[in-house]
């Protein structure tokens, strides 16, 4: 098949494979259609549940590139690190159970642990806040040794990284203790506990039936795995030991993994709804504040990345970098968006797509930005963003406790830009710089946008000065020098 064919192969199959109860190609697949091209991401599936009930299927694109098998409802994805939401969830069953306590230390549960380990309890395991050392090295994405006994007894011998509860740091010894506390308290493997548990009280047949199938077995119906290495897209391989099956083990379909999201709302997972509670409130540091991966997905609760925020707070599971799966408590809305592109990054835009359903989500409707910078965007959008300065030096005086930092006007000016709107981004950056006139991250994205629209002396002027406050610089630095020599 030629790459022009393929290409228009993947286009109509990005298009049309779908299924809603709002009927075909409606702005959902738009929308995916939209994001999938934009990120160049082979195939995806999505489910969405509202109020209790799936109301959007969707299936986009290619699952296999090689021999052009379009994604179906059979389709099972690898799921990564989302396996540890199901994790938690055994573990909030074993609580309800009698069978352990959250904040026990565990000790109580494992005997042939370092001392060191000891004092750690099941809660800090939970939200990789324990301190202790992880036996995967996360750059590598491999064992610390080849041969996992090797990287078991090599773990032993390895101080902590730091005391309980002190910071966040991901690290999957934690889920491989987990799974030795599931398996010592319900006298079961992990494997066999989340089935019996939650995917066959849930009804997952193909979940069950691909047998947690992050190994080199074969899979049936199985996603291909891709990246992109230098530009090139490429296969990729994912398999972990079964002893790590805790922390990303298991693959599933967007429409089971709705199925579960329901059965765990409607209770047919957990029996008391401060059981559920448990499950999704992050971790508190010792400082008393929460963290997790991202300013985004800021904390971390019982295998349940958390996005914590006043607005439209979210629980957001993510594997592997190209699945993702929200839950929208407060809003009776779950998304789920599976992709077997690793760097798909779906969180970054799931948001997004909650805003079809609820308006004020919506990044144009200033979704994300602090009060004050909505304040100012409700204010620009009538004025112009021409009056960005003299309107901020209003609200200055007007609005009690208006204050905006360096860093949101800067990410605003880039949402902006993702959105097309360049001039108003450009007044943005403008203002930014007026702001924080000592910030060299300020002027050097103001050279960046004078850099895009073709004005190369306001560039330059801007990456000078931006190397003047910071002469470490070096994206400044390479943008002078391609400027200067294209004069």
């Amino acid at each position: 098949m030629t790459g022009i064919l393929k290409k228009g192969l993947i286009a109509l199959l990005i298009f049309f494979c779908s299924n809603s109860v709002f009927g075909q190609a409606d702005s959902i697949d738009f929308f995916v259609q939209n994001q999938m091209q934009k990120r160049r991401i082979p195939g995806l599936q999505l489910a969405i549940v509202r109020h209790g009930k799936i109301i959007k299927t969707g299936n986009y694109g290619l699952a296999n590139l090689q021999d052009s098998i379009p994604v179906s409802d059979k389709t099972v994805f690898t799921i990564n690190s989302i396996t540890k939401a199901f994790t938690g969830v055994a573990i909030i069953q074993l609580v309800e159970a009698g069978k352990l306590k959250l904040d026990a230390p565990i000790s109580e549960y494992l005997t042939d642990i370092p001392d060191t380990w000891k004092p750690v309890t099941v809660q800090q395991l939970l939200s990789h806040i324990s301190g202790i050392p992880d036996i995967v090295n996360e750059e590598e994405a491999v064992l610390i040794a080849d041969d996992p006994e090797e990287a078991w007894e090599k773990i032993l011998r390895m101080p902590n990284e730091f005391k309980p509860g002190v910071k966040f740091s991901y690290n999957q010894t934690n889920y491989l203790l987990l799974g030795r506390i599931i398996g010592q308290l319900s006298g079961m493997s992990f494997q066999e506990f989340i089935t019996k548990e939650q995917l066959e009280k849930a009804g997952m047949p193909k979940t069950i039936q691909s047998g947690f199938g992050a190994t080199k077995d074969i899979v049936a119906y199985a996603a291909a795995g891709y990246q992109y290495q230098k530009g090139k897209l490429r296969n990729m391989f994912f398999s972990f030991p079964p002893f790590l099956q805790t922390a990303a083990g298991m693959s599933s379909t967007a429409k089971e993994l709705a199925d579960w999201i329901i059965a765990l709302q409607s209770m047919q997972l957990l029996k008391q709804p401060a059981s559920l509670r448990a499950l999704w409130t992050p971790a508190v540091l010792n400082n008393g504040e929460t963290s997790g991966f991202s300013s985004l997905l800021n904390g971390y609760a019982a295998g349940w990345p958390v996005i914590k925020r006043t607005d439209h707070p979210a629980l957001a599971p993510v594997g592997g970098n190209r699945s993702a799966v929200f839950v929208y408590p407060n809003d009776d809305l779950s998304i789920i968006v599976l992709t077997n592109l690793s760097g798909g990054m779906p969180d970054v835009f799931i948001d997004e797509l909650a805003g079809l359903f609820i308006p004020d989500m919506k990044e144009a409707n200033g979704f994300g930005l602090s009060a004050s910078l909505r304040s100012l965007k409700i204010t620009l959008d009538k004025v112009g963003y021409k009056n960005a300065i003299e309107e901020v030096k209003k609200l200055k005086k007007t609005k009690s406790g208006f204050t905006v930092t360096e860093k949101e006007i800067n990410g605003w000016g880039y949402k902006l830009i993702s959105q097309k709107r360049i001039a108003d981004a450009l007044e943005i950056f403008k203002l930014n710089v007026y702001l924080y006139p000592t910030s060299a991250n300020a002027f050097d994205s103001l050279g960046e946008i004078y850099e895009e629209l073709g004005d190369t002396e306001p560039a330059l002027k801007n990456y000078e000065q931006s190397l003047k406050l910071n002469p470490k610089n070096k994206n400044a630095e390479q943008h002078i020098k391609k400027l200067r020599s294209s004069k």
